[in-house]
């Protein structure tokens, strides 16, 4: 499911590029290119996640390949517990890399998460790790 057109016009909405399950029942998050998601943004998007996985524990993988930066507060909202079975957050920088380990080393994250810079390997762990939560 496309975010819908009315939502794109809501604070945030356009920081998410999409937000839709590809072929293989992965929940797929792309950020917008340069955004700086802080904690609103991140609000958004994790209640978007929800509102689509209905209850129903869901692997997500996040494209943050052209996020500039995440703030605290944003980090803070994206430990918290969601629909989501396990993360893999896809990027393709070394600045990628940092943001990630930095998330991942000063949050808990609430389910399985890791960093990938390969969107086939991402969907691959993802898969393992859909079969082992579910």
């Amino acid at each position: 499911m496309p975010v819908p057109e009315e939502d794109r016009e809501t604070p945030g909405g356009r920081d998410i590029s999409s937000l839709d399950f590809d072929s293989s029942g992965i929940l797929r998050l792309e950020w917008a290119r340069g955004v700086v998601i802080d904690a609103p943004n991140a609000q958004l998007a994790m209640d978007r996640v929800n509102e689509l996985c209905g209850g129903r524990s869901t692997p997500l993988l996040i494209d943050m390949a052209t996020t500039e930066s995440v703030s605290r507060a944003a980090r803070a909202v994206f430990a918290k517990r969601c629909d989501a079975s396990a993360i893999a957050l896809l990027g393709s920088s070394a600045v990628d890399r940092v943001l990630a380990n930095f998330f991942l080393g000063v949050n808990s994250a609430p389910v399985p998460t890791r960093f990938f810079t390969n969107s086939d390997e991402a969907v691959r762990w993802l898969t393992v790790q859909g079969h082992d939560g579910a």
